[in-house]
């Protein structure tokens, strides 16, 4: 993954997180990034200042990672930005609008379409964390999207 610090055309600035720096020029030109404030997809990566280590500091203690599930706790503990929930429950409303939800029957299909035995589209559904990892590896590209509720409730 890679993190950079977006701009719109109107001038507000905001992160993102990407796949690739490919991935970044795909998605901007394809108008699906968008700005959480104004909504515009007139988006450009910001001037971003380089991460540099101050002086000869000591190696800092690299924690036990926490176990999977906890984790996922951890990161998911806080609250979401109103903006944020807005703009992914936009998201959800264009996926379940426009892609066929195919369950937990997710990875088989995206390996059918890869393989040419069934129709490219635009399809959702559900994953293990195995199955996504074994797409990925196999060349085959997905999205994680987090699903939050409907905002018709």
């Amino acid at each position: 993954m890679i993190h950079y610090q977006l701009r719109c055309d109107a001038g507000h600035e905001f992160d993102g997180w990407f796949h690739s720096s490919t991935g970044f020029e795909k998605m901007a030109a394809a108008a699906l990034v968008e700005c959480p404030v104004c909504g515009t997809t007139e988006v450009s990566r910001a001037l971003m200042a380089p991460a540099l280590a101050k002086g000869r500091a000591e190696p800092a203690a690299t924690p036990e990672p926490a176990p999977e599930s906890e984790s996922r706790q951890q990161i998911a503990a806080g609250p979401m930005p109103a903006q944020m929930l807005a703009l992914l429950q936009r998201l959800r409303a264009e996926v379940e609008q426009n892609c066929d939800h195919v369950g937990a029957d997710f990875a088989e299909e995206a390996r059918r379409m890869h393989a040419g035995e069934s129709e490219r589209r635009g399809i959702y559904g559900e994953a293990t964390e195995a199955e996504a990892e074994a797409l990925l590896d196999d060349g085959i590209e997905i999205a994680r999207i987090p699903w939050v509720p409907r905002s018709d409730g």
